[in-house]
């Protein structure tokens, strides 16, 4: 995907200036097929994981609510990408495609050193296996409460194993 889009990027900027249209028919199938190289390596890497990551990423608690605040801002992006895409490219005209491939890079370096192997990880130990575990993500994790949402010390609060007065909330 990287190199497809750095490719695009410099074809378009020798080749087509503000003064000249000159592509050429050789070229213009070359950038084509490398459109069509990110579109399917887009499809098989980046386009599942905006969907995969965060099934795996929230607990079993609150994952339908994270779920679909993650569809809503995936959706207000796309959204948005789209309707800026033209004027961007009327703008940085080939710098779009370095753009982009900018923040394809910067994704792969969060991929790769921010999000840790889930694989064969029941989902209900998701927490404590790996989140808690994770050299970054463990500061950010509370540890007042077991996975049940339950004071781990076996204090309970108000009454309520997960500290929780529904009452509080008439």
């Amino acid at each position: 995907m990287f190199l497809s889009q750095v490719v695009i990027a410099i074809i378009l900027g020798i080749k087509v200036t503000d003064n000249s249209e000159n592509l050429g028919k050789g070229f213009a199938i070359l950038v084509v097929v490398l459109v069509c190289t990110f579109v399917s390596s887009f499809a098989w890497s980046w386009g599942p994981l905006g969907w995969l990551i965060p099934s795996e990423t929230f607990p079993l608690e609150t994952r339908s609510a994270g779920q679909s605040v993650t569809v809503c801002v995936n959706l207000l992006f796309t959204f948005v990408i789209a309707q800026a895409f033209l004027s961007m490219l009327c703008h940085f005209k080939f710098g779009i495609f370095l753009f982009f491939s900018g923040w394809v890079f910067i994704m792969s370096v969060f991929v790769l050193f921010l999000l840790p192997e889930t694989k064969n990880i029941p989902i209900e130990e998701m927490t404590e296996r790996v989140w808690k575990r994770h050299w970054l993500w463990k500061r950010f994790m509370d540890d007042h409460y077991d996975n049940g949402g339950a004071f781990t010390d076996g204090e309970k609060k108000n009454g309520f194993n997960n500290g929780f007065d529904p009452s509080s909330q008439l």
